[in-house]
């Protein structure tokens, strides 16, 4: 029995060496059906697609689809889809349904999203979702997600589990955001223009690991208004290593 179990232990860990995780993009596109001359809508969806380590692969290909599904929608709830194709056939679908209910209106939707494995280490896997959608109204809406992977699980890293201590981090972020930014370092992080909540500084909802160092990112309306664009702050490793757990 215990020869049995060694050998079945053997043939796991070869079998997890032989296969390593690896990334293919896949593209799911859609045009509408209803006659259009200009700004005809479609939806172009570029992602990467985990595959073969099939526990790892479909616990962040999940994650990337959940995350798609909250981008790519249109009312109030996000769609039922279960797959790619049907995402972008429900968007479209969209489109059309509201076409129909008000045939004398002109709506040109626009859905690209495109996603990349933008950082791969021991520890970490980081992929980068720029987007863009439009569905009427004075303009679209544009931004970047960043979602981050354990490489030997799949299961998300959440903000918190990067640090060693987040508090002192955002201390020292805050301290190298209002020297970029040129905010004075005594008073309101707001006085500038800036509207983060309650006045406080925060970090952004999305982190990028890159090969030059800690990005932090805010989207548009995230700490500014939409005239106003992003916000970027780049911290060296060598200024943020010693607050990192996961490197």
């Amino acid at each position: 029995m215990k020869n049995y179990i060694l050998f079945a232990s053997v043939f796991f860990l070869f079998a997890r060496c032989e296969k390593e995780l690896v990334f293919e993009n896949q593209t799911f596109e859609k045009k509408t059906r209803l006659a259009c001359k200009d700004n005809c809508p479609h939806i172009s969806v570029r992602i990467p697609i985990a595959k073969d380590v099939p526990i790892v692969a479909d616990s962040i290909n999940k994650k990337v689809f959940s995350v798609l599904k909250e981008i790519v929608y249109f009312g109030e709830k996000p769609y039922t889809s279960t797959d790619y194709k049907g995402l972008v056939s429900s968007f479209i679908d969209s489109y059309e349904q509201l076409q129909k209910d008000f045939p004398k209106d002109s709506f040109g939707w626009e859905a690209k999203i495109d996603g990349e494995v933008k950082y791969v280490s021991e520890n970490i896997i980081n992929i980068e979702i720029k987007h863009y959608t439009y569905t009427g109204g004075a303009h679209g809406y544009q931004g970047m997600r960043s979602l981050l992977f354990d490489p030997n699980t799949g299961k998300t890293i959440l903000q918190h589990q990067l640090f060693k201590d987040r508090n002192a981090f955002r201390a020292f972020a805050e301290k190298e955001f209002r020297n970029k930014f040129k905010i004075p370092e005594k008073g309101s992080i707001n006085q500038t223009g800036l509207l983060f909540e309650d006045d406080t500084f925060h970090l952004p909802q999305n982190l990028f690991y890159t090969d030059k160092g800690l990005l932090l990112f805010y989207n548009p309306y995230e700490v500014a208004s939409y005239a106003d664009g992003t916000k970027e702050l780049l911290l060296s490793y060598k200024e943020v290593n010693d607050y990192l757990l996961i490197k």
